[in-house]
């Protein structure tokens, strides 16, 4: 495999929490790097730590020990200020049940993830990529989940981040809809070179990763390499 420049690094990260007095170790010291421009499938099943681990690389949670290494800085020594600063600017977010704004138009939707940025791209472009031309004035409620995904994906794009985080994107989804959601993801890595991290208990879809992190009991417990990955298309769950 190429050599790859180094877009995120987690050095020996653990998360702990505290409940009362019992402590919870959600995640195990671990190590990972994310590539520039690589498209990354993180499978596990519930409660293996996959959740955690997408929270810390997004700064939506900081590590109880460990590094995050982002551009030069560790994000784990960061303020909240700087988080969310970082959230804002580099990081576009993706999750199960689209969290879409319910009084606000599709392309409204997009318009205020773009205003969050200094170098956005054009929510009414991004809307028409996903197929969503012709429904830019609904609102969420008129809308199935598949084009509520789709917003939701135009949304995290339109900052025009270095990274995108999906949790469970297909989750709520059937596999024909599900599909073409995971195509468009791949479209967002191809054409703007966003690094895009994929999480998911669905071990369908790891064929269309090219590199592939399996986390087991909190810990990262396996990585493979996928030489061929398989279109979105040919994924059947």
């Amino acid at each position: 495999m190429e050599q790859q420049k180094t877009l995120l690094k987690l050095e020996k990260v653990r998360k702990i929490y505290k409940m009362g007095e019992v402590e919870v170790e959600a995640l195990k010291p671990s190590s990972l790097e994310v590539y520039e421009g690589e498209l990354l499938v993180i499978l596990g099943p519930s409660g293996s730590g996959k959740s955690t681990l997408l929270n810390i690389m997004g700064g939506m949670d900081s590590p109880t020990e460990g590094a995050v290494w982002f551009g030069g800085e560790d994000l784990a020594r960061a303020s909240e200020r700087r988080l969310t600063e970082y959230r804002r600017h580099q990081v576009g977010f993706v999750f199960q049940f689209y969290n879409l704004i319910p009084d606000l138009t599709a392309l409204e939707n997009v318009a205020i993830a773009a205003e969050l940025s200094n170098t956005p791209l054009s929510p009414r472009k991004l809307l028409e990529q996903v197929g969503m031309n012709n429904k830019m004035d609904s609102f969420p409620s008129q809308l199935s989940g598949g084009e509520q995904q789709r917003v939701a994906i135009a949304r995290a794009a339109a900052k025009n981040p270095k990274m995108l985080l999906c949790d469970e994107p297909t989750g709520s989804l059937d596999c024909e809809t599900g599909r073409k959601i995971l195509s468009l993801l791949l479209d967002v890595n191809r054409q703007y070179g966003t690094t895009v991290v994929i999480v998911t208990h669905n071990v369908a879809i790891r064929a269309m990763g090219r590199r592939i992190i399996r986390m087991s009991s909190g810990a990262i417990a396996e990585m493979t390499f996928n030489e061929r990955p398989e279109p979105p298309e040919r994924i059947s769950w």
